[in-house]
């Protein structure tokens, strides 16, 4: 039996570019680096991140009531989860709840409010300690809150594949799909991971673009693919895609933006950091993806690379993408604009892809002029190109040596 056509319907977007998805989609295309000091990092190594051009305040009263109760994480996912929602031209309030499935990946959770309560409890003693401390740290409480506020009362889950997580929770709810366990599936990835024992974590492993000193501004300091290439940056958001079956999606009026039509994972069984010599976990999930999605490789026109900016892993990329797609289609890295949102990205960079395909335009990769020289890859530079774009890949790598290749087709 031929498995089911998976459309996406809707798309939300909050993240370092923007407060919604067009805005979001604005700031990447004009790639634009958003990379600025930060206050709750100060006296450190690593001093700036990229963060959600929204304060606590703002966020807080844009959900309501409940704003109290959640932490960052869930709060981001929550309003991007909302956009999505009203996207899809969907009614929370006459869905069937027990057919919608919500997961949301997430990768770390809440770190900042671990650390403010550590200190609560070592400066003020235990009764200082919120009583809601756990669920605002809780990685699984942004797909608990999702359901919560969106009725949903589906399968709910909180995939935790290290920066891999958001792609991870898109291939969980094309399986749920495809399976006939939901109807509609509210899926992605959020993040609000920048805190001073993350930040200084990831400083220590050498994964970081390194302080401001001598540089001419952090809004450059990501730039993946460059031959000067020294680190990612800090940085939180999510996104959530709606997904349907493409014929359920048609029969009540809805025009799919894309075609979720592979999703391949693999592990790289091989170090809890590094990825695997010569990419093989990696190009298993290409492979995998094309072939779940009917293409082959000559067929794709895109590729939104999981572009660190760090040196090992581009390198692997760029010699992957070369290898298994050498007719050199379009490359761009959202991580130059928007920082390593972790446990986000694969969520984010997928409705990116599917903004790309939608809007025939490729955005450019921030802060590269040309990339290293022994890289064979089609980077896009400067500017947007315009390019029809009928199929694409999204690549998201994580820690533990998750690998998810996402493949995304015009509808």
């Amino acid at each position: 039996m031929k498995p089911p056509r998976i459309a996406v319907t809707g798309l939300g977007l909050i993240s370092p570019g923007g407060m919604g998805a067009d805005a979001t989609w604005t700031t990447v295309c004009e790639g634009r680096g958003t990379a600025a000091p930060d206050n709750q990092l100060a006296g450190l190594p690593v001093d700036f991140s990229c963060r959600v051009p929204a304060p606590e305040e703002v966020l807080d009263h844009s959900l309501g009531r409940k704003a109290w109760r959640m932490g960052r994480a869930a709060k981001l996912a929550l309003l991007a989860a909302r956009e999505a929602v009203h996207d899809a031209r969907l009614d929370p309030s006459t869905w069937d709840g027990a057919r919608v499935a919500v997961i949301i990946g997430c990768g770390m959770g809440g770190t900042a409010k671990w650390e403010e309560q550590h200190q609560r409890l070592e400066r003020q003693g235990p009764d200082m300690v919120s009583p809601l401390a756990i669920p605002m740290i809780l990685p699984n409480l942004a797909a608990g809150e999702v359901s919560i506020d969106l009725h949903a009362r589906g399968a709910s889950l909180a995939p935790a594949t290290a920066c891999a997580s958001g792609a991870t929770a898109l291939a969980v709810a094309r399986d749920l799909l495809a399976a006939g366990s939901c109807d509609i599936a509210v899926a992605g990835g959020t993040e609000a991971a920048v805190s001073r024992v993350t930040t200084t974590g990831f400083q220590r492993m050498g994964a970081l673009a390194p302080g401001r000193e001598g540089r001419e501004g952090t809004d450059r300091a990501s730039r993946p693919f460059a031959p000067d290439r020294d680190g990612f940056v800090m940085a939180e958001g999510a996104g959530v895609l709606i997904l349907e079956r493409a014929e359920d999606a048609a029969a009540r009026g809805a025009r799919p933006r894309a075609l979720l039509a592979g999703c391949g994972s693999t592990s790289d069984a091989c170090h809890p950091t590094a990825p695997a010599p010569g990419a093989t976990g990696a190009e298993a999930a290409l492979r995998s993806a094309l072939d779940q999605a009917g293409l082959a490789p000559q067929d794709v026109d895109h590729v939104n690379a999981h572009g660190t900016s760090t040196p090992l892993n581009d390198a692997t990329e760029a010699g992957l993408i070369a290898r298994v797609l050498p007719h050199r289609p379009s490359v761009t890295a959202p991580k130059g604009v928007l920082g390593h949102t972790l446990g986000a990205a694969g969520a984010i960079e997928a409705a990116l892809t599917v903004l790309t395909i939608q809007h025939r335009l490729v955005p450019p990769v921030a802060n590269l002029v040309a990339p290293d020289p022994k890289f064979d890859i089609d980077c896009v530079t400067k500017q947007p190109r315009h390019q029809d774009v009928r199929a694409a890949v999204s690549h998201s790598f994580g820690f533990g040596g998750h690998n998810v290749v996402l493949a995304l087709t015009a509808p």
